[in-house]
């Protein structure tokens, strides 16, 4: 899953709306900010095979790291704790940094509908699960469509802009991602792709959608 993990961000902005939009989205991905440079180490695996499912063109070999449940609560534990220490001076910190976590524990339950049979429960050898909606390219856009638009709802209704990029940079957002996200599943391959240059092209979506959050979300105002 790739657009609809922002989903849960856009969503848990409503739960506590302190929470920059721009740390929801650095969650929401955590745990594939951290998979593109394990596998680039050789800690972790995935192989490039064009269309290996209907919507990706990657085979993810070996997670146990970032992709487990287990490992899930554990990232999640270990953000709530340094997001205390972060906030450490604001009130209800401990709110907070529950929400943050949250988005990082998010990633994996999204997966679940999306992937193959990958995803362990606890170590490789684990049981590993994946409903593998990736087999169907559209109602895999359709899932995540409709799960970004619901979280653009909630988002929408925790907030408040007045005018120009305060009140339609969000919005317009959400629609560059269904856009990203056409070319992402549907846009094509080349076949001299490499590992790296998928690493690398996710990294930067991460974190240019991070910026771009951070920057909109500092736009409005709570509700």
């Amino acid at each position: 899953m790739f657009v609809g993990h922002y989903a849960a961000g856009l969503a848990l902005k409503s739960v506590d709306n302190r929470v920059s939009l721009g740390w929801l989205f650095l969650g929401v991905q955590f745990v594939d900010i951290l998979f593109f440079p394990f596998a680039l180490l050789g800690i972790e695996r995935f192989q490039f095979i064009p269309h290996y499912t209907a919507s990706t063109h990657f085979f993810l070999e070996y997670m146990p790291y970032t992709h487990s449940l287990l490992s899930a609560f554990v990232w999640a534990g270990l953000t709530f704790a340094a997001a205390l220490v972060l906030w450490s001076g604001k009130g209800h910190k401990r709110r907070m940094a529950a929400v943050v976590a949250l988005a990082v524990l998010s990633h994996w339950f999204l997966d679940l509908l999306v992937h193959t049979p990958d995803l362990p429960l606890l170590g490789d050898d684990s049981l590993k699960l994946g409903f593998g909606l990736w087999n169907n390219a559209l109602l895999t856009y359709g899932l995540e469509a409709l799960l970004l638009v619901g979280g653009l709802y909630l988002y929408m209704k925790s907030t408040r802009g007045e005018k120009g990029l305060a009140r339609y940079g969000i919005p317009l957002f959400v629609v560059l991602m269904l856009g990203a996200n056409i070319i992402n599943i549907f846009g094509p391959v080349s076949p001299d792709e490499t590992e790296a240059g998928i690493a690398t092209s996710a990294l930067a979506a991460y974190f240019v959608f991070a910026a771009l959050a951070f920057y909109l979300d500092s736009r409005r105002a709570p509700r």
